[in-house]
């Protein structure tokens, strides 16, 4: 089986994707003037820092725990992520700020063809790399990577309004549209970065993995009450970044065995490892008859 492409490599593709963008629309805004492909310019280097900062955080989350991070630091995908949708807010306020002076005072498109195709160019190579990124985040369960991806895509469908409205301006010589068209395309892009924030913050707060999976774990807890006569609680779930943390009580009858309560564990863990990928498993054993073993179901005991 192949070893997988670790995840700093794909992010390498997204700040190639960003210097190939902002050349090209930079380009585009020079040979036109207009302030709708200026603000696409203005976002393409929000795509660059977004894409440094994604590269910086997955080498940090790819760092193995030691004594001071025990669990490791994936979080780091997070930050990654909350900073890119305020990045992304930032560039909205400064394309609105370029596009205001253009209501006062309208310029003209230069070179209109030759700037809607540079834009298309670079539209295309975000498209692409959008894409990739997308699928390998979702595959990978990495969030900075997916959230980078739709980014990109975000920047897709903005530059595909862009095109249009400088086709528009062009065709009929209203250039109040190429301001108006900036601003829409700000708005657009401070709705991306607020739903990257509050994605973000969820994951700092350590929310639980998909409730499909919880669903699917206590489908085993039943099967293996039935078989074996043990029960189980407590079960617990955090997700963070590309890891699925797990743990939950389990308690067996009296006579067992240490040796057969924990084989029974290892097996249970196991079933679970190949339901939910990239999930850390802890297990605590207990008698089932003793009261005591109920008292701690609860994060905090009484």
């Amino acid at each position: 089986m192949a070893a997988e492409i670790p995840l700093a490599r794909y992010a390498w593709i997204s700040v190639a994707a960003a210097l190939a963008t902002i050349a090209l629309k930079t380009a585009a805004w020079y040979v036109t003037g207009s302030v709708g492909l200026l603000s696409d310019a203005l976002e393409a280097l929000i795509n660059l820092a977004a894409a440094l900062l994604t590269l910086s955080m997955l080498r940090l989350a790819a760092e193995p725990a030691d004594e001071a991070h025990p669990y490791g630091r994936f979080k780091a995908e997070y930050i990654s992520s909350g900073i890119e949708g305020a990045l992304i807010v930032f560039a909205a306020v400064s394309i609105a700020f370029a596009a205001a002076p253009r209501f006062a005072a309208p310029q003209p498109i230069e070179a209109p063809l030759l700037g809607i195709a540079l834009s298309m160019a670079a539209t295309a190579i975000n498209l692409g790399a959008g894409l990739l990124l997308i699928r390998a985040g979702r595959r990978r369960q990495s969030i900075a990577l997916e959230a980078d991806g739709h980014h990109l895509m975000s920047d897709v469908w903005t530059s595909v309004g862009v095109i249009a409205g400088v086709a528009l301006v062009a065709s009929t010589g209203w250039l109040v549209l190429d301001p108006l068209l900036a601003l829409a395309v700000a708005a657009h892009i401070v709705w991306t970065g607020v739903v990257l924030m509050r994605r973000s913050f969820r994951g700092l707060l350590d929310a639980a993995i998909p409730a499909a999976d919880v669903a699917a774990i206590e489908k085993i807890f039943t099967e293996y009450r039935r078989r074996h006569g043990v029960d189980f609680h407590a079960l617990r779930t955090r997700r963070a970044a590309s890891r699925n943390f797990i743990s939950f009580h389990l308690l067996v009858p009296d006579e067992w065995t240490v040796a057969r309560a924990h084989e029974l564990s290892e097996e249970v863990e196991e079933r679970i490892r190949e339901l939910v990928e990239n999930s850390i498993l802890l297990t605590h054993i207990e008698p089932i008859s003793q009261p005591a073993s109920y008292d701690d179901i609860k994060l905090d005991r009484p």
